[in-house]
Order: C-alpha cells, then sequence, then structure tokens
C-alpha cells in the first residue's frame, strides 16, 4: 500500500514516501499506485536514488504500451528512454520550452500518462504543472463556454481535437492542447458555423490561454523543484506542464540537468460526445 504520504503544495498530486520503486512490488501495490494516479493526477516518489532505463520502462508498462516519438539521443541507454538535458552531448535540449502542453497532443490518440526521473539534478530548473480541473473551475462562464466551442488544430493540421473534453476513465472536464504546436483553432467543428481562426485570432487565444494559466501570480501553478530520487508518474490527459527557462541554463551556472522520460500511448481519441471511442 501507498504509505506516508503527503500532498504537494497546490493540491496537485501527491508525494509518496515509504515505496522503492526499484524493487518488485506485489500486484496489490501496483493497483494501488494505478489507482491513485488517475485520483491524485500526479504522484511523486521521493528518495528513489537512481532508477535504471530497463526498471524506468517497466514501471511505465504497468499503465500500457510504449509509444515513443521523439529523437533517441546517443547517450539514451533504452529505446523507449527520452533522455533531456542542459548539454546537447548528454541529452536533448530545449525540451518542454515552446509553451504549455499535454504530450501528445499532435498525435491522433495522445499520450496517457508520462513518467519522469531526474538522473542528473541541477541547482534550479523545474517542471510546472496546471491540473485542467482548476484552470476550468477558474474561468469566467463565458470565458468557459467560448472555449468550449474550441477545436485544436496540430501544427501539421492533420490532427484536429476538442480543446475541453472529458477524461475517458476518469470522466474529469479535461483539456487538449500544445501552446507551441497548434497551427490554428476552429470554432463549432461539425456545424453550419464551423470557421478556422485567422492567424491574428489563433495567436489571441493560444496568448488567453497561456494567461489563464499563470493569472494571479501563477496561483494555479505547481511548479515542482526537482531533488536527488525523485520519480513522477503523471496522468497526461489530466495536467498541462512546460519546462521552466532556468531548465536550459549552462551546466557552468547550474550543473548538469539530465531528465528520463517515457510515455505510455493513447488508447482514446479525445471526443465532445459522450460517447468515448476506445481504439485497442
Amino acid at each position: 500500500m501507498i504509505s506516508e504520504v503527503t500532498y504537494i503544495p497546490a493540491k496537485l498530486g501527491m508525494q509518496v514516501r515509504g515505496i522503492d520503486l526499484k524493487n518488485n512490488l506485489t500486484s496489490e501495490t501496483i493497483a494501488n499506485i494505478k489507482d491513485n494516479v488517475q485520483k491524485h493526477r500526479l504522484l511523486i516518489f521521493k528518495n528513489q536514488g537512481i532508477i535504471s532505463c530497463d526498471r524506468h520502462v517497466e514501471i511505465s508498462k504497468w499503465f500500457g504500451e510504449m509509444e515513443s516519438t521523439f529523437y533517441r539521443h546517443p547517450k539514451s541507454q533504452h529505446p523507449d528512454v527520452f533522455r533531456v538535458s542542459n548539454d546537447e552531448k548528454e541529452g536533448c535540449r530545449n525540451v518542454g520550452r515552446t509553451g504549455w502542453h499535454i504530450d501528445g497532443s499532435f498525435m491522433d490518440k495522445p499520450f496517457n500518462y508520462a513518467l519522469y526521473h531526474m538522473v542528473s539534478v541541477p541547482k534550479v530548473g523545474c517542471t510546472a504543472f496546471v491540473g485542467f480541473k482548476e484552470l476550468l473551475k477558474s474561468l469566467k462562464p463565458e470565458r468557459r463556454a467560448a472555449w468550449d466551442r474550441l477545436w485544436m488544430l496540430g501544427d501539421n493540421r492533420e490532427v484536429i481535437h476538442p480543446l475541453i473534453y472529458k477524461h475517458p476513465v476518469t470522466k474529469a472536464t479535461v483539456m487538449c492542447f500544445h501552446l507551441g504546436m497548434i497551427a490554428c483553432f476552429m470554432w463549432d467543428y461539425r456545424s453550419q458555423n464551423q470557421r478556422v481562426t485567422h492567424e491574428n485570432e489563433t495567436a489571441q487565444l493560444l496568448q488567453e490561454i497561456h494567461t489563464e494559466i499563470v493569472k494571479d501570480n501563477e496561483r494555479l501553478i505547481y511548479k515542482h523543484h526537482w531533488e536527488e530520487g525523485d520519480f513522477i508518474i503523471s496522468d497526461n490527459r489530466a495536467v498541462a506542464h512546460e519546462a521552466t527557462p532556468e531548465t536550459q541554463y549552462p551546466v557552468s551556472q547550474v550543473g548538469l540537468r539530465v531528465l528520463h522520460r517515457t510515455t505510455v500511448a493513447g488508447t482514446t481519441k479525445p471526443e465532445k460526445s459522450d460517447h468515448i471511442e476506445v481504439f485497442n
């Protein structure tokens, strides 16, 4: 069972102590972890030491099949582990710095989960998260109504997703976007009034979403200050995230940053209707 639980600031997720992910865990404990990811959206396991790439992938497979879409850096020790860094010789740079997003929004079925492990912790450089529950609740009614009419088109214009929809598992209202990879929006998709936003309107809407996330002195945002041994499991469909600017500070200033990330394949296409189509 998960023990010694303390809730993190902003009440987005929870810290987990008393479990060593490097060990083989019982099926009951694994089921408990999976249930808590759905319930809390973000689990932060503390004091894990260094988790190998192989074990990172094993943990990820508790949640489904692996799917990797990014370039494999030569230093990565597993094809399903995406390695990022503030040193291009150690990992891919500038990852997560193009705007708030969920992972895989450009895909027909965005990733279900993302799992993160910092194997080399710099002095500064956070991963910031925002919960869609809190974000949507904070909107004024007229803005929420407007966003409900929007669909996002990925930068390749081959994928279209509703900006707001129901999480297929929890049924919570969530969002789908990548503020740095949206070509345009469409109003009132599949209706007689559907239309694509022009360039200026698209930019305005992207800024609007960003502003709502960071408003009120970033009160909706949880910034995770990485410590040695941290391992995070997130429900990718329930929270957005981005890397803070400090993650790209040079090694000479803040030390080496190396983050390992895996993604679990999406099984559901975001849909506006009550009927959620599941793909096997």
